[in-house]
């Protein structure tokens, strides 16, 4: 796991920072890429991210050519789901892309849960199973 991408609407910020610092350990080795106002909010503690735009001035854009060329492995984007946003469809066009590229994605802290679970768990498999072959 490589390259998670995290985006949380304004309320939804200080749960996402919790979420991440509750597993600090798993994300070792791993690159956050945020748009800018969560890459803005992670970084004020002390988080490492990459910015990329704010999603309504083309960051959910970004985020989704990411994921056609196969540099996202998980998204992570915690809605609050009282917000509608002008920009709504490009966040429609980002969770299709991730359906589209088989990219596994989340929205709420469970979820999360199982995906990155399962991405370290797949990612030792198939190391056990490199190492058994050689």
């Amino acid at each position: 796991m490589k390259n998670i991408a995290v985006i949380a609407h304004d309320k939804m910020k200080p749960a996402l920072l919790e979420f991440f610092r509750d597993r600090e350990k798993w994300l070792l080795g791993v690159n956050l890429v945020a748009t800018g106002r969560t890459a803005e909010y992670l970084e004020q503690h002390n988080m490492k991210v990459k910015h990329m735009s704010p999603g309504k001035s083309g960051g959910y854009n970004e985020i989704t050519k990411m994921v056609s060329k196969g540099e996202v492995d998980i998204l992570i984007f915690l809605i609050d789901p009282d917000v509608k946003q002008n920009h709504h469809k490009d966040i429609v066009e980002l969770i299709e892309a991730c359906n589209v590229f088989n990219i596994p994605w989340a929205m709420n802290h469970a979820s999360a849960d199982l995906l990155i679970i399962g991405h370290i768990r797949k990612e030792a498999a198939e190391e056990a199973r490199r190492n058994y072959m050689s």
